[in-house]
């Protein structure tokens, strides 16, 4: 077997701001592992959250190079896979399912326990700035067939900014996300003033047990957790204290961790959501083959930039669609790897 890696950059159309910070481009690292003539891909993209920069990326991957050119096959290789951070073992991991997909002839989704797929909405998402804008984007987005909105919120003029939106897209789904910005209080005052918000994703800093149990209690909307949901253990300990989880797999480590947090979730009576960072649709593809197994989708990181490089998994008019090709299903627009 054979690893190899590419660096490339991602320009957003425009900058998004959330509640920590404002982001206009991030680097990303195609993985592509090979075996036997077939060439399985994944992509990891660089964050400062998850502390993961190029050279980090690279690093880590020059040192698993030999570990692949030791092994047989895709299930050595899973075996002898060491201790890795979760974006790079997303990474890794999405390229080992690809690889597997291709050799037998199937899409990847046919592994994860989802042997039909069907076409399914995505939210897109409209970051924090002023209400006329924000109403604006909302129309435009409506307007191309969305029928769900995530809507980052965390600035003083949240309340006025989400009824902008109702107002100009009466019919959305909305999904409100502070990424941490609020406390319990401030979740419960804003969320009473709104009307057809559909869920609130992770209102309070990670870390607060209490606090976020304190919300729930009154929190007349589903509450989902993101950055207090990162593994399985975290997943366990959240029964009864929230709704839903946000399983993002360059958070948990991939196609594999994420099935074994979604089925710890529904075990434990939560809903999944299934969320993503600004990725290309290399990046996006595996969560979006998991889909059937999430309440609430959210895999627009590929929507949100100026160029993607990849393409096969749909979503510019609010729906997501995969190909009944084997593997990921996605193809570069400058160069077929395959």
């Amino acid at each position: 077997m054979k690893l190899d890696w590419t660096v490339y950059g991602l320009e957003l159309r425009s900058p998004l701001r959330i509640s920590r910070s404002v982001m206009a481009r991030r680097d990303a690292v195609r993985v592509v592992v090979e075996c036997d003539g077939l060439r399985g891909h994944g992509e990891v993209v660089t964050s400062q959250y998850y502390g993961l920069d190029v050279s980090r990326i690279t690093g880590l991957l020059r040192d698993l190079a030999p570990v692949v050119a030791g092994c047989a096959g895709p299930a050595e290789l899973r075996e002898r896979l060491p201790e890795l951070p979760p974006g790079v073992l997303a990474a890794v991991d999405t390229a080992l399912h690809d690889l597997t997909a291709l050799r037998q002839g199937v899409p990847v989704h046919a592994l994860v326990g989802v042997p039909q797929w069907t076409d399914v909405p995505t939210a897109c998402t409209i970051g924090i700035g002023d209400p006329a804008t924000a109403a604006a984007n909302a129309a435009e987005l409506a307007a191309r067939g969305f029928t769900v909105l995530k809507v980052k919120v965390g600035s003083e003029h949240d309340v006025a900014t989400v009824k902008a939106i109702r107002a100009a897209a009466p019919d959305a789904r909305l999904i409100l996300d502070p990424n941490g910005g609020w406390t319990a209080e401030q979740a419960v005052r804003i969320v009473e003033q709104l009307t057809g918000v559909d869920a609130l994703e992770q209102p309070i800093a990670p870390g607060r047990p209490d606090d976020l149990a304190w919300l729930h209690d009154r929190c007349p909307v589903p509450l989902i957790a993101d950055e207090d949901a990162a593994t399985a253990a975290d997943v366990r300990a959240l029964a009864g204290v929230v709704d839903g989880v946000n399983v993002k797999l360059a958070k948990c480590g991939g196609i594999t961790a994420a099935r074994e947090i979604i089925d710890i979730a529904h075990a434990s009576g939560l809903d999944v959501m299934l969320g993503c960072l600004v990725a290309s649709s290399l990046g996006i593809a595996p969560a979006v083959h998991l889909t059937g197994h999430a309440r609430w989708v959210d895999l627009d990181g590929h929507l949100l930039l100026a160029d993607d490089p990849w393409t096969g998994i749909g979503g510019e008019d609010g729906t997501l669609r995969l190909s009944p090709a084997p593997g990921l299903g996605v193809v570069s627009k400058r160069v077929e790897h395959r």
